[in-house]
């Protein structure tokens, strides 16, 4: 049988104590192996809380499965933003660069839609134009429409 531990972490920053050490330690499996998994692979959310879910398999073995954040949180989080703008059109409250843009998109690559980095940077963009963001210092639905005409081409 199977179990299945699902915790709240911050990102690169998992310990043995509560909520995992509690939640692992009836389940006889090695706490240390599993915590430097889940640390591994949240480090890129430093400074995030991040879902990740623990698959314990019958012969102790595991599996972590990593959620991400929303993207406005990403986002916010690369511009150290507390929130979005109250009025997303005549607002802007930051800039992403073409670096930070790529950066979430290869982040959020396995829960977005895209085939292609720029089809999921497209989506990143669509996201800041609700936050008030621009993406290299243009209007997100500006820079959607220059990346699909072909402006970005080797960019990414």
């Amino acid at each position: 049988m199977t179990d299945i531990v699902e915790v709240l972490v911050d990102g690169g920053k998992a310990t043995a104590g509560p909520p995992i050490g509690p939640a692992l330690g009836p389940k006889g499996v090695n706490i240390g192996k599993i915590i430097a998994a889940i640390n591994e692979k949240t480090k890129v959310f430093s400074g995030m809380k991040v879902p990740v879910k623990i698959i314990i398999k019958d012969d102790k073995s595991f599996d972590i499965n990593v959620g991400t954040p929303p993207v406005s949180a990403l986002v916010k989080g690369e511009l150290k933003l507390q929130s979005g703008s109250g009025n997303a059109k005549t607002n802007k409250v930051g800039n992403l660069t073409i670096e930070q843009i790529k950066k979430i998109a290869v982040m959020k690559q396995d829960d977005l839609l895209g085939a292609t980095i720029e089809s999921r940077i497209c989506e990143i963009a669509g996201s800041c134009v609700s936050i008030g963001v621009t993406v290299d210092n243009k209007d997100a639905k500006i820079f959607i429409n220059d990346v699909k005409t072909g402006a970005y081409v080797g960019v990414f």
